[in-house]
């Protein structure tokens, strides 16, 4: 049954990736839908949020000194408690906290980061009922596989052990050696993602990425007018305008060198990739 958020949809805030300031951000929105949407609809939001959780777990289970990121499904004690005894987090989640603790890789040639993405995505794929939000988790992760390799090929790195997931996209693009990694007519962004990735400026390429994403929401929601479709693709938007948001704090010379730091975080690039 498909529910209508009139209110909720027509109060939201008109937003380009280039908007220079935000209302509210993702975790208050959150907050705000926990209270507004049906309980089902609510749930599917929440796979928007845990990519957060994923970093916060990664950063306590390596005991790393990374900031924990509030906008999280779970708090830092829910965490490590399950880190302990992992029975109330989602079950792709229980799997690697049990291969981390017994040094037995799910995927062995993964780093810990692209093997809890690689789970992620595969229980997205393959578990999550509301076709939006599935073909969105599979584009998000055809595109930024692709564009990994792209611009790791153009640095001659290797790129195999860092494509994230399982599916049959994602399985062409670590075998394959042909241009368009055999794809050409199954991606119809693909020739987008090969001139983009041409571009040499790194912020050019990275905002051109976010740009396709955009246009690909909003055809996407295109005929969804109040319903939770819409409400989803506004999450996602606000992601990518925080991020950007955050970037933009700093005009200084340093800004290339976040935004490769960025772009390395976002893709895990090798450690052998360099800018030139």
């Amino acid at each position: 049954m498909k529910r209508n958020y009139y209110y909720l949809v027509a109060g939201l805030q008109d937003i380009t990736l280039d908007i220079h300031k935000l209302t509210f951000d993702q975790l208050s929105f959150r907050k705000e839908l926990k209270n507004e949407l049906h309980s089902s609809d609510y749930k599917l939001a929440e796979l928007l949020f845990l990519p957060y959780d994923n970093k916060n777990l990664i950063t306590l289970l390596t005991k790393s000194e990374k900031e924990f990121d509030e906008r999280g499904l779970y708090s830092r004690d829910h965490l490590e408690e399950n880190i302990k005894e992992p029975t109330e987090v989602p079950v792709y989640m229980k799997r690697f906290i049990v291969a981390f603790k017994t040094k037995e890789p799910i995927y062995p040639d993964m780093n810990p980061e692209n093997e809890l993405a690689t789970l992620y995505y595969d229980e997205m794929l393959d578990n999550t009922k509301n076709d939006f939000l599935r073909e969105w988790f599979a584009f998000d992760l055809n595109v930024n596989n692709i564009m990994l390799a792209l611009n790791a090929r153009k640095y001659k790195a290797p790129y195999e052990n860092q494509i994230i997931g399982t599916n049959p996209v994602s399985e062409a693009i670590k075998k394959s050696h042909a241009r368009d990694f055999g794809l050409g007519n199954e991606l119809d962004y693909l020739e987008e993602l090969t001139s983009i990735s041409r571009k040499e400026d790194v912020r050019d390429r990275e905002q051109a990425v976010d740009e396709l994403k955009w246009k690909y929401l909003d055809d996407a929601v295109f005929f969804h007018y109040f319903t939770i479709e819409r409400i989803l693709a506004f999450i996602i938007k606000l992601g990518m305008i925080e991020r950007w948001l955050k970037i933009d704090k700093d005009h200084s010379n340093t800004l290339f060198k976040k935004l490769l730091d960025e772009l390395k975080a976002s893709y895990k690039l090798p450690e052998t990739f360099t800018e030139k």
